[in-house]
C-alpha cells in the first residue's frame, strides 16, 4: 500500500512538473504584455504593408508586437527602417486587424529560429513552424536568422567532389563540397525536376530546400512528385508561397540558410537548395521601396544587392561540415544579362544553364554544357576526367557550329574529320547527358561512363 502511495505521489509530481512546464510556455506571451516598464509606441499610419509608429526606440531588424486596447495581439512586425522620426515596420504575416493608435511594443530581440535534428523529414513555413500536420518540432536551441562577419580564413579549401546524382553535372561540371552554384533558366525548363533528382540522389547526408515565392500547387507537386518520400526523409523543406508578405519570403530564405548551418555544425555535409533567388530579390525590392530606397536597375533597390552576398557567403566548407549551395535564378525572358542573373554569376563559384531549346527537344535534364561552368572542377577531378570532359565539350561545340549546314544537307561526309567525329558521336553524347528522373547514377559511375564515352572516339 505504501509503495502504491509513493508511486502515486511520484506520478503526481511528474504530472505537476509537466503542467508547470506547459504553463510556462503558455504564459510567455502574457508576461511580455505585462512588462512593468513597457517600451512602446503607437501606430500612426499604415500604408500598404508598411506601418509607421512613433516608437518604441528600436534598431533595424528588431521584432515588435502590435497590441490593441484589449491587450489582444494584433500582429508581429519587424523594423525595416526609419523616416521623419517615425519607425517603419512590416508585418511578418499581414496587417489585418491593425487600428490607428494600437500599441507597438518592443520584444527586445531579433528574429531567430529553433534548431533541431527533428526538422528532418518535415515541411515548415518561413518561421520554422510545421506545415505538414505531423505535430510540433521539438527544439531546445535556436540560431539567429542573420549572421555577419564570418572570417574567411576559417573556411577550409574545397578539395573534394560532391556527387549530385545527375550524370551531366557530376561528369562535366563537377561540384565540390562547400561550392556555390547558380542554376539559371526560364520557366518550364525543368528546374524543379533537376532539384528533386539532386535531393534524392546526392551524396550529401542532409538536404535543406528553400521554396521561396512559389505557387502553392507547385510546392505540393515538388514535394510529392519531384522530391518524393525517399528524398523527404533526409530533407527539410522551408516554404513561403507567392501570396506571403515580402518579409515572410525573405525570412524563409534566412530560415532555410540557418537550418543548413545547424546541420553543418553537427558535422553533416549539406546540400542546400534555394528556389529561387530571383523571388528573394523581388521580395527585398518590395521591402526596400516601402522603406524609401531609391530604385536602380529594373527597379531593384541597393539593399537587394547587399542581401544576396550575405546569403551566399553562409555556404562553404568548414572542415567538419559543409554547405554546398545551389541557387536557382529565374531568368526573365531568357535574358542572361538581367540584373539579378548578372549579379549572381559574379558572386558564385560556377553556373549551370538550363536551355529552353534542349527542353523543347525533350532533352532532360536540359543542361547546356557549353554555357555552364564549374570554376572548381579542375582541382576536384583527375586528369583523365578533365580531358574527357574537354573532349565532349569540343565535339558539342563543333557540332553546334556546323548544325545549320548539316540540317540543310550542305555538309558532306569527309569534308572535315572533326565534324565527322562530332556527327558520329552526337547520339552517344546525348545519351550520356540525358537521364530519366528515376535513374540513379552515383559519382563514380558518371565518371566511368564519361571515360568510356571518350574511349569510343579513339
Amino acid at each position: 500500500m505504501r509503495e502504491s502511495r509513493n508511486s502515486s505521489s511520484e506520478s503526481s509530481k511528474v504530472s505537476s512538473a509537466n503542467s508547470d512546464r506547459l504553463d510556462i510556455e503558455q504564459l510567455r506571451s502574457i508576461l511580455e504584455l505585462l512588462d512593468p516598464l513597457p517600451v512602446e509606441g503607437r501606430v500612426r499610419r499604415a500604408d500598404g504593408l508598411t506601418i509607421e509608429s512613433d516608437g518604441p526606440p528600436v534598431s533595424v531588424g528588431e521584432l515588435c508586437r502590435i497590441v490593441g486596447p484589449d491587450r489582444e495581439c494584433r500582429v508581429e512586425v519587424e523594423v525595416i527602417g526609419f523616416k521623419d522620426e517615425k519607425i517603419l515596420s512590416m508585418p511578418i504575416y499581414n496587417t489585418e486587424g491593425i487600428r490607428l493608435g494600437d500599441r507597438v511594443m518592443a520584444l527586445g530581440r531579433k528574429a531567430a529560429v529553433p534548431v533541431s535534428a527533428a526538422y528532418l523529414g518535415r515541411v515548415v513555413d518561413g518561421n520554422g513552424r510545421p506545415l505538414d500536420g505531423k505535430g510540433p518540432i521539438l527544439a531546445l536551441d535556436e540560431y539567429p536568422l542573420v549572421r555577419y562577419g564570418q572570417n574567411p580564413l576559417h573556411r577550409k579549401d574545397i578539395d573534394r567532389a560532391l556527387g549530385t546524382g545527375v550524370r551531366a553535372i557530376d561528369g562535366l561540371l563537377t561540384v565540390g563540397r562547400g561550392q556555390r552554384i547558380g542554376i539559371f533558366g526560364g520557366s518550364g525548363v525543368g528546374k524543379s525536376t533537376l532539384l528533386g533528382m539532386m535531393a534524392r540522389n546526392t551524396e550529401a547526408t542532409v538536404s535543406v530546400i528553400g521554396l521561396v515565392g512559389e505557387r502553392s500547387r507547385e510546392v505540393n507537386a515538388f514535394i510529392q512528385d519531384d522530391l518524393g518520400e525517399e528524398g523527404l526523409r533526409k530533407s527539410v523543406v522551408v516554404v513561403s508561397t507567392s501570396d506571403n508578405p515580402p518579409l515572410m519570403r525573405i525570412r524563409a530564405a534566412q530560415v532555410a540558410t540557418t537550418l543548413a548551418e545547424y546541420f553543418k555544425d553537427q558535422g553533416h555535409h549539406v546540400l542546400f537548395v534555394m528556389d529561387s533567388v530571383t523571388r528573394v530579390a523581388m521580395a527585398q525590392r518590395e521591402i526596400g521601396l516601402a522603406a524609401g530606397e531609391p530604385p536602380s536597375s529594373k527597379g531593384y533597390t541597393p539593399s537587394v544587392f547587399s542581401l544576396l552576398p550575405r546569403l551566399f557567403e553562409r555556404a562553404g566548407n568548414f572542415g567538419s561540415g559543409s554547405i554546398t549551395g545551389f541557387y536557382t535564378v529565374l531568368v526573365e525572358g531568357d535574358d542572361m544579362n538581367e540584373p539579378i542573373s548578372d549579379a549572381v554569376r559574379g558572386l558564385l563559384d560556377g553556373h549551370i544553364v538550363l536551355s529552353r531549346e534542349l527542353a523543347w527537344k525533350n532533352h532532360f535534364p536540359a543542361v547546356d554544357v557549353l554555357q555552364s561552368l564549374s570554376r572548381l572542377m579542375p582541382k576536384l577531378v583527375g586528369k583523365e576526367q578533365l580531358q574527357a570532359a574537354a573532349w565532349v565539350r569540343e565535339l558539342l561545340s563543333t557540332y553546334q557550329e556546323a548544325e545549320d549546314l548539316i540540317n540543310i544537307g550542305a555538309y558532306h561526309r569527309g569534308a572535315n574529320p572533326r565534324i565527322d567525329l562530332a556527327v558520329r558521336m552526337r547520339e552517344q553524347i546525348n545519351q550520356y547527358l540525358c537521364q530519366q528522373v528515376s535513374e540513379r547514377v552515383d559519382f563514380q559511375t558518371a565518371v566511368i561512363d564519361l571515360l568510356t564515352l571518350a574511349s569510343q572516339a579513339s
